[in-house]
């Protein structure tokens, strides 16, 4: 689905309702949030909002994907995250962003006003608890991401990103056969994982020609055997690297 073809719907309609801030919330939970939400629509490459910005909004990602960056003093700049649908954009009780957020593709967010939302979190435990659960996995994934950087092999890090992609998808339950779009050019995929453009390629095509995946252009993939792809992430069967 392209932005330009997103619908505002209702929230008992949304393609991101049952993973979403929103997840467990009744019918008049729902209603009041529908009163004060917002849809906003960004072009791939357009700031969302920079570091140090007041937040005004707290948002979910409803289709699209998003980037994590931040600036270092001497003009580098180093991607630190992904947000894909359903992840959820600022913390209520911070008046500030962390990190630039930019449009990798064409998203569209669901917007609420930071303090209404606030009160709203205070008064519905359901939000409460499910924005703790969408904290706990934004922690995981920093960990991850350490791992990542820090451990893995050039392969190990192409490999985890793909099936990162896929897990997202099949949780969605948007997967066609495990064929993905992917959400970012390989020049973005280098500066993301810390590999350079030429290794990100090179990898990309040992995979395709062990038959992991199959490649149709550089944005459409298809994960052709996902038990081979798990284990060229590196990761044993509960998570941990294998030795």
């Amino acid at each position: 689905m392209k932005n330009s073809d997103f619908v505002a719907v209702r929230c008992e309609e949304c393609p991101i309702r049952h993973r979403a801030v929103c997840a467990r919330c009744d019918g008049d939970e729902l209603a009041i949030l529908e009163s004060m939400k917002t849809y906003k629509q960004y072009a791939a490459g357009e700031t969302i909002l920079w570091r140090g910005e007041p937040l005004d909004y707290v948002a979910s990602l409803v289709h699209g994907v998003a980037s994590l960056s931040k600036t270092m003093e001497d003009g580098r700049t180093q991607m630190v995250g992904l947000l894909l649908p359903s992840d959820f954009i600022g913390r209520p009780g911070r008046t500030e962003v962390e990190f630039d957020v930019v449009a990798t593709t064409e998203l569209t967010l669901c917007r609420f006003e930071r303090k209404p939302f606030e009160k709203l979190v205070v008064e519905t435990p359901h939000i409460a608890q499910r924005l703790m659960e969408l904290a706990l996995d934004e922690l995981d994934a920093a960990r991850d991401w350490m791992l990542l950087l820090g451990r893995k092999t050039a392969r190990e890090k192409i490999a985890t990103f793909i099936d990162m992609l896929a897990q997202r998808s099949l949780a969605s339950g948007s997967a066609n056969d495990l064929k993905l779009e992917l959400p970012m050019t390989r020049d973005q995929i280098a500066n993301y994982l810390g590999l350079t453009l030429e290794t990100v390629s090179r990898q990309f095509n040992a995979l395709k020609k062990e038959g992991v995946i199959s490649l149709s252009g550089r944005k459409e993939i298809e994960v052709v055997d996902l038990l081979a792809l798990r284990t060229a992430t590196g990761d044993d069967s509960d998570g941990g690297m294998l030795s």
